[in-house]
């Protein structure tokens, strides 16, 4: 080894001692015949001191190092001077007095800090992902993102799972997302497909027995990106054998207490047992089946009051079935102005219309009793029914009320977008909070008015609640899953469901979702064909782990905690991928690239 210790290790007990530490130029000071050299790796800083008096050629080489210059020294470690002890770091206490310094390799001044945290472009960070990766905050979340999944590993391990890793070459099938497609060279016009989940896999390592199941594993979806997407994403996927419900929940529940416990010691969780909503109750309160229940903001319905206002566009509503609610946001504008309250308002209304709204109607709080409630509906409604709606919500002075009434899903919508809007601008998210919920009891299916046809909420292998099991042959809009999803501060991080287990079961689901059995045999044959042969009840689930790891971290994007992750449109702009393959290749995999019109170049197809 180049060093005998890390840039992070020195303490005052190694005073005395000759060390060779090697590392990147984290700072330089020079003051003439004195050089001071912040020296850094990834444990840590230790300061070097090049004495020219001490040691001239050292001090001649300290002068022409610069940031990022990779270096080697060799000197004794001392006690720094009197008054000079830096508190901020680990190894603040000491300093090494340099004998020898070697340059081991030269650098380019780099594009943006690297010994700071400072705003820089992220289009800018990408391209050069390397030096990023450098900066302490990169290093502090890959690093954290290691000890979560080395935790997770051991922790299942204890707990009697194998970790089994399945194939990343597949078959296409229709899981909800695009898949991507890879050509097989040897078999011309047939294509694997890169796995959106090892979903089908896991259950067939059930039916081999093995019972519990885990894996750390790579999963690809070809869609259109968002803000915490990503083409390529790890899970902990998850499966076990003869377990219920409750069973995978309790389990799940304990193994994330005790890794933010153990990996994130800075988080506070925010309730214990996690609390439980239903998916109807999430929707109706939250507008969200991943709510963020570290402030309350809910949506309380009032229609039963509001109807009977004198309001027309809720009397009309509520006459064709649309609910009225009411969001109070607590001293939201209680000591501003009329006017500045009048733009605050417009702006909330222009976040409702955003969401599907077509207004936002609202009432304001005094803070003094005896002044009048403002707000532009106030007058529609008596004393009475007032008094009954700020009862019904909870209204205290300087409130404000937001009222909603559309059809049900765009209520849903506006609910979360104005939560979510409200909880930022009031600072109401402290991302050392950590607010984990399961939602139960989700819809089995979902109806698709454009293909007349029922989708599962979840996938097409989610056992039915036992009780609703009937349901399907009768009403199966009315069937629940046995479905539970984990969410965490406004993010679904954990999602699975009991499977179906029974082949005859399996089959009848088919049909529900507009597949023929001779399409859904060509498609899940295998899987079919493995349930004649002894299944056990089973059930499990798939941890976001990019998402998780953001929340330990603390970011507010996965892409912060993703070694090398794909930019907005997909692309990595560091390697430049996607790109263009010789046509050679393509010949070769029986290929012929036909681009639309406007896309279509001067390059060979």
């Amino acid at each position: 080894m180049m060093k005998t210790h890390t840039c992070g290790e020195l303490r005052e007990q190694h005073a005395g001692q000759q060390v060779t530490l090697a590392g990147w130029v984290h700072r330089r000071r020079d003051q003439g015949g004195l050089i001071f050299i912040d020296l850094r790796d990834r444990w840590g800083i230790t300061q070097i001191v090049v004495d020219r008096a001490e040691a001239e050629a050292a001090h001649d080489t300290a002068s022409r190092v610069r940031s990022e210059y990779v270096v080697q020294v060799i000197g004794v470690v001392r006690l720094r001077p009197a008054g000079t002890a830096n508190p901020d770091l680990a190894t603040g206490q000491v300093e090494v007095a340099v004998s020898a310094l070697n340059i081991l390799t030269e650098s380019k001044t780099p594009p943006f800090y690297l010994n700071q945290e400072s705003e820089t472009d992220e289009a800018l960070r990408m391209r050069y992902r390397y030096l990023d990766l450098r900066r302490a905050r990169m290093q502090k979340n890959i690093i954290l993102r290691h000890k979560a999944v080395k935790f997770i590993r051991d922790w299942l391990d204890r707990e009697g799972f194998v970790e089994i890793e399945t194939p990343i070459l597949f078959k296409t099938t229709p899981e909800g997302a695009r898949d991507f497609l890879v050509p097989s060279r040897l078999q011309p016009g047939k294509f694997y497909a890169l796995p959106q989940s090892p979903q089908q896999l896991k259950q067939l390592l059930m039916v081999a027995g093995y019972e519990k199941y885990f894996q750390i594993a790579r999963c690809f979806r070809d869609e259109d990106l968002r803000g915490q997407r990503q083409l390529e994403f790890t899970q902990l996927d998850l499966e076990m054998s003869f377990v219920e419900r409750e069973d995978v929940i309790s389990l799940m529940e304990k193994l994330m207490i005790d890794l933010v416990t153990h990996v994130a010691p800075d988080k506070t969780i925010y309730q214990t047992p996690f609390p439980r909503l239903l998916y109807k109750d999430a929707m109706e309160l939250y507008g969200s089946d991943k709510p963020d229940i570290r402030y309350d903001m809910r949506a309380h319905d009032v229609t039963d009051i509001a109807s009977h206002s004198a309001f027309p566009v809720f009397v009309n509503n509520a006459a064709e079935g649309k609910p009225i609610k009411v969001i109070r946001v607590p001293k939201y504008t209680s000591d501003v102005s009329g006017t500045r309250q009048r733009q605050i308002l417009a702006e909330l209304e222009q976040v409702a219309k955003s969401a599907g709204a077509k207004g936002l109607a609202w009432m304001a709080l005094p803070l003094n009793e005896s002044e009048e409630v403002r707000g532009p509906i106030g007058k529609y409604f008596t004393v009475e029914q007032k008094l009954a709606l700020f009862e019904r919500v909870g209204a205290e002075p300087g409130d404000l009320l937001l009222f909603l009434s559309d059809k049900r899903e765009v209520c849903w919508d506006v609910t979360d977008t104005l939560r979510r809007h409200l909880a930022e601008q009031m600072k109401l998210t402290d991302p050392n909070v950590l607010s984990f919920v399961w939602i139960i009891d989700f819809p089995m299916f979902l109806w698709d008015e454009e293909n007349q046809r029922w989708d599962p909420s979840q996938h097409m292998f989610t056992m039915p609640m036992p009780e609703d099991v009937h349901l399907l042959d009768t009403d199966p809009g009315a069937a629940r899953g046995s479905q539970y999803d984990l969410a965490c501060n406004g993010h679904e991080v954990v999602g699975g469901s009991i499977r179906i287990h029974d082949r005859e079961l399996q089959k009848k689901i088919f049909p529900l979702i507009g597949q023929t059995m001779e399409h859904a045999m060509e498609q899940f044959g295998h899987i079919v064909e493995a349930f004649e042969y002894g299944v056990p009840p089973h059930g499990g689930c798939a941890w976001g782990l990019d998402r998780v790891v953001a929340l330990l971290a603390g970011e507010p994007n996965i892409r912060e905690v993703i070694a090398f992750p794909k930019t907005q449109t997909g692309s990595d702009a560091m390697a430049h991928a996607p790109s263009e393959v010789d046509p050679a290749q393509l010949e070769e995999l029986h290929i012929r690239v036909v681009l639309p019109e406007a896309k279509k170049t001067s390059q060979p197809q």
